[in-house]
């Protein structure tokens, strides 16, 4: 008996070998048929990928994401990606407060709530944690251009802070869990993480900044504020650093308000510091910290305004009533501004630049008048209305400038 069953085990043993020599054979066979493609080669086509492709595609291979998540492979496909706008939508609720634990509306499946995992993040217990009024809740999106039409897209993030500032892909974020807390977050990849308190002050009396130090690689954000004496103050907070820092400057009466959010080009963040004619602007040095003053070659008013474009600062000034001029400055010392192009043909007074195409260097604008979106061809030197999705028409001071990158901290 014990002889057979000795025998019967020998069998079972023999059999499972034969299958996995089988199963082994029939793999290597399968991978003759596939054509080998070298790393660089798999790596020039993944880096023509939209981000949403590439999310897809990490799930393929421990090999693709290896090649997709590595810091040159995320640093070129940043450079490649176009610039998009990014802008909040607010999820229709009833205005009904919901408890930890009561049943909530129901959101987008595979929806990425800010607060609950900046909960999680804490460590903060389900029965600790504060009710929220789901009806100030919205959805981060974008919107993309291309074919002379606009198309919006989704991360399927929710947040009850509002977008303050963006940079190369990431996003600052008032955190709504903690006062006067802010969030970094990258909507793409979804890696978020709380920043420490700085100096309170009101919304209206603050501006932040989002920038990168070419020297260290270090991201930084920059908070300007005014005090009760109406003095104008800064602090900076480098990412990966758990304090603010006091910086010197700006001197008084270069600031008279802090409307315009600051563009980050040439190293240094810009702010146009006046409502209406300001005749210069304010630059602040990523790298050392330091504030300037630096003339604009026409005064800026209303619908003007300051662009990051193919690396450089772009001034876009209304004229006359029908001609725009678009200037370029390539840095803060040693350089002056140059008129690169005059736009007469199709424009309005009320036309507001919201960004510059990576890619193409087109410049899109919103007419004030009905949110109505244009964008100017400069390959075809003219102005064409662009095809908008029922529910994107907004005004131009809700919409940021981003990029979709896999960027981290």
């Amino acid at each position: 008996m014990a002889k057979s069953m000795g025998s019967k085990g020998k069998n079972l043993a023999r059999l499972v070998e034969e299958k996995a020599c089988s199963k082994k054979f029939h793999q290597e066979e399968e991978q003759k048929r596939i054509p080998y493609l070298p790393k660089d080669c798999i790596t020039n086509i993944l880096i023509r990928l939209p981000h949403s492709s590439l999310l897809r595609s990490m799930l393929v291979c421990k090999s693709w994401r290896n090649i997709i998540k590595s810091l040159n492979f995320v640093r070129a496909h940043l450079h490649r990606s176009d610039t998009v706008l990014i802008f909040q939508s607010w999820i229709r609720t009833p205005h009904i407060y919901y408890s930890s634990l009561a049943a909530r509306p129901p959101e987008n499946p595979n929806s990425f709530s800010i607060e609950a995992n900046y909960f999680q993040s804490q460590n903060i217990p389900i029965l600790t944690q504060p009710n929220i009024n789901h009806s100030e809740k919205s959805y981060v999106k974008f919107m993309e251009f291309s074919n002379g039409n606009c198309k919006e897209g989704e991360y399927k993030i929710s947040c009850l802070g509002m977008i303050r500032a963006t940079c190369d892909g990431l996003i600052l974020l008032d955190n709504r869990m903690k006062k006067g807390g802010l969030i970094v977050l990258n909507p793409v990849t979804r890696k978020l993480d709380p920043l420490p308190l700085g100096t309170l002050y009101p919304a209206h009396k603050e501006s932040y900044g989002f920038a990168l130090s070419k020297v260290s690689g270090v991201y930084k954000v920059v908070h300007l504020f005014r005090d009760e004496l109406d003095f104008f103050h800064c602090e900076i907070l480098s990412l990966g650093m758990r304090m603010w820092r006091p910086v010197y400057g700006p001197e008084p009466g270069l600031f008279g308000w802090l409307g315009h959010r600051p563009v980050f080009a040439i190293g240094s963040l810009h702010w146009v510091p006046l409502v209406d004619h300001s005749d210069y602007i304010v630059s602040l040095e990523m790298d050392s910290e330091k504030f300037h003053k630096v003339s604009l070659p026409t005064s800026c008013r209303r619908h003007d305004r300051i662009l990051e474009m193919h690396g450089s600062l772009c001034f876009i000034a209304h004229e006359e009533m029908t001609q725009i001029n678009i200037w370029m400055l390539e840095g803060l010392s040693g350089h002056a501004w140059k008129q690169t192009c005059s736009i007469t043909m199709g424009c309005t007074f009320d036309m507001v630049p919201l960004l510059s195409l990576k890619m193409s260097g087109d410049i899109i604008f919103e007419r004030d008048e009905d949110y109505s979106l244009y964008r100017y061809h400069f390959e075809l030197k003219e102005m064409r209305r662009i095809g908008v999705q029922r529910n994107c028409a907004l005004p131009s001071n809700t919409y940021f400038t981003h990029v979709n990158s896999f960027i981290s901290w």
